[in-house]
C-alpha cells in the first residue's frame, strides 16, 4: 500500500506540482488548499505525512502545525514545512522551536522533495 503525503498550500499550482513528484515516486496524495482544509484532511484521511505551506489565509501553517501537534490523534504524524520563507530565522523557528521534522524551501528541485520525503517517512518508522 502506497504511503499517503497531505499536500497543504494554497498555491494550486504549487500543489499540483508537488502531487506530481509525489505521485510519480509511487506515493499516494492528498491536498488541501487552506488551513482549514489541512485540519479537515488530517482527521479524515489520516496522512502518513504532511507537507505544509506557511503562509495561508485565515489559518497559517504555524497555527495548523500547532493544533496537529496538541492532538494525541495527529501528534505523531510527521510534518515538514514548505515554503517560500528563506531566512534562517525562519528556518530555526521551524526545526528547532517548533520542532518540525523537516523545512524546504521554494522553490525546490524534484530530487531534493522527494529525498527529503524518503528521509522523513524512514525516520517516522523507526520511531
Amino acid at each position: 500500500m502506497a504511503l499517503k503525503v497531505l499536500v497543504v498550500d494554497d498555491d494550486r499550482e504549487m500543489v499540483e506540482l508537488i502531487q506530481l513528484f509525489l505521485t510519480n515516486a509511487g506515493y499516494e496524495t492528498i491536498s488541501a488548499f487552506s488551513g482549514e482544509e489541512a485540519l479537515e484532511s488530517t482527521f479524515r484521511d489520516k496522512p502518513d505525512l504532511i507537507l505544509l505551506d506557511i503562509m495561508m489565509p485565515k489559518i497559517d501553517g504555524w497555527e495548523v502545525f500547532r493544533r496537529l501537534k496538541n492532538d494525541p490523534q495527529t501528534k505523531g504524524i510527521p510534518v515538514a514545512f514548505i515554503t517560500a520563507r528563506t531566512q534562517n530565522i525562519d528556518r530555526m523557528i521551524g526545526l528547532s522551536v517548533m520542532k518540525a521534522d523537516g523545512y524546504i524551501t521554494k522553490p525546490f528541485s524534484k530530487k531534493e522533495l522527494l529525498d527529503e520525503v524518503k528521509r522523513m517517512l524512514e525516520a517516522a518508522s523507526d520511531k
